[in-house]
């Protein structure tokens, strides 16, 4: 028996507790992760926004696809599923926040770090990522006393009802939105400048990790001087011209973006970079590339401090953003941290990995 962790957003558990809790789904791009998991094994839920551990629910199948709507009435993403039975499911007024002294010092991926720090997150970036049995044991354990004494944990009901994504009519059906609530200040000018100097360093890096996967690489030419002060590349593989053959409009909007990864004459994964605190010109680059050529099939992510994560999601989650002719998005770009990316490019030969290696570190807009 092993545990494993199984992510909600509040709206995923909203739904998920007024449901019968016999089915747990997952999206299709964790049907390998799925398979290492089997009856009797254990999901340990933790609700994101809230930041609170909220159940156990014991795995009664193998895991299998279904099509039928689970949680939305169409096009439900979550259809890697499991037949569950609820061990503990926890409210979420009585839910255990994850900063909670005891828990903290408890487990072994926070114990070590600042309660307001990042470091610690890592673990949390996909569900159905596994849990040590000490930590699993551990949980359980707390999550089983906590549903008998009931210790309540207020929860600021404006907040979180903030954080619960609306649904609107789309082309294909119903699709998840959500309406920011502040207008974020003007710039703080020192602020930006260092976010500028801290992001051609992202860029960088990734430079870096692409050319040792083997990509050719394509930069922005009014940032190019400044990544190749950080990044030295061997003859050939940064591009001076894009070798694609698409519409005028298309090309400029292509070659605005951050950072492409190509392999011959295709572009196999484009990258943009938050710097500025609006974070808007990235997202809106993403997205006029799929208004202008919906059958493209690029992997598309948006790089931003793990303090932005939330921002992030928000923003990509936005009503004009989630109605586009290919499909919300949400759906076709994800989020990764600058942390993330740092600890990828630690990665041991990465020159004999295949990019698929970035699924380990990206995160979906749940």
């Amino acid at each position: 028996m092993s545990y494993y962790l199984d992510l909600f957003s509040p709206e995923t558990y909203e739904t998920f507790s007024k449901s019968q809790k016999e089915v747990s789904g997952f999206r299709i791009r964790q049907s390998n992760a799925s398979q290492r998991i089997h009856p009797g094994d254990k999901l340990i839920c933790y609700m994101t926004k809230l930041s609170r551990w909220i159940g156990v629910l014991e795995v009664l199948s193998e895991s299998f696809i279904d099509q039928t709507p689970l949680f939305y009435e169409k096009n439900d993403p979550f259809v890697v599923r499991f037949r569950v039975r609820p061990i503990t499911w926890l409210s979420k007024e009585k839910a255990v926040p994850i900063r909670d002294e005891k828990i903290w010092k408890g487990l072994s991926f926070t114990r070590e770090h600042e309660r307001q720090g990042s470091g610690w997150t890592g673990i949390f970036r996909s569900s159905l990522n596994h849990i040590t049995d000490e930590d699993g044991q551990f949980l359980e354990k707390v999550l089983d006393v906590q549903n008998k004494e009931e210790k309540n944990y207020p929860v600021d009901e404006i907040e979180y009802h903030k954080w619960l994504v609306q649904r609107v009519k789309g082309p294909e059906g119903d699709v998840s939105v959500s309406v920011p609530q502040e207008t974020e200040s003007g710039k703080d000018e020192l602020h930006d400048e260092v976010s500028v100097r801290e992001s051609i360093k992202m860029q960088a890096l990734l430079a870096k990790i692409g050319e040792k996967m083997g990509f050719k690489i394509w930069l922005p030419r009014n940032d190019r001087s400044r990544v190749l002060n950080e990044w030295n590349p061997e003859p050939n593989v940064m591009l001076d011209e894009l070798p694609l053959n698409y519409d005028p409009v298309t090309l400029k909007t292509i070659e605005q973006i951050d950072i492409l990864w190509l392999r011959r004459r295709s572009i196999v994964r484009a990258f943009e970079v938050e710097h500025t605190t609006s974070i808007y010109s990235g997202i809106l680059r993403m997205a006029d590339l799929l208004a202008l050529q919906p059958n493209m099939d690029i992997k598309l992510h948006l790089v931003a401090p793990t303090n932005r994560r939330d921002k992030v999601f928000e923003e990509i989650r936005r009503p004009v953003f989630s109605l586009l002719e290919k499909g919300p998005l949400a759906e076709s770009c994800t989020y990764i941290s600058y942390d993330s990316l740092r600890e990828l490019a630690q990665l041991k030969h990465l020159s004999h990995l295949s990019d698929s290696v970035l699924e380990d570190y990206e995160e979906v807009a749940e």
